[in-house]
């Protein structure tokens, strides 16, 4: 599995989420590669951007941990297995589960 890598959100993402319907093209990385063709929008300020390339920044790594741990985490399938292994599901579902478990019976050496 390859690792996730934490997102840097730069002048082209913060255009494209202020004036989603504009179109325009970069040069570089600054603000003054930017070429505005949009007739109808004015370009975003560069106080606009960097606010806008802050918000977006924030949005992402605060649920950044979310894709780490749910990459991380054993499938929902060997949890719920873990559990009935442990004891801890409610008798009449322990009871449904093993008798799923001996009418599909696990090969042997898997």
């Amino acid at each position: 599995m390859l690792p996730l890598s934490q997102k840097v959100f730069q002048i082209p993402d913060a255009l494209t989420a202020l004036r989603p319907a504009s179109s325009w093209s970069m040069t570089g990385d600054t603000y003054d590669g930017i070429t505005w063709y949009d007739t109808e929008n004015t370009i975003p300020t560069p106080e606009e951007i960097t606010d806008e390339i802050a918000r977006l920044q924030a949005e992402y790594d605060a649920e950044f941990y979310r894709l780490q741990r749910a990459r991380a985490y054993p499938s929902i399938g060997d949890q719920l297995d873990a559990l009935f292994h442990a004891g801890v599901f409610p008798p009449e579902m322990a009871a449904e589960i093993q008798a799923i478990k001996d009418q599909y019976p696990k090969p042997a050496g898997v």
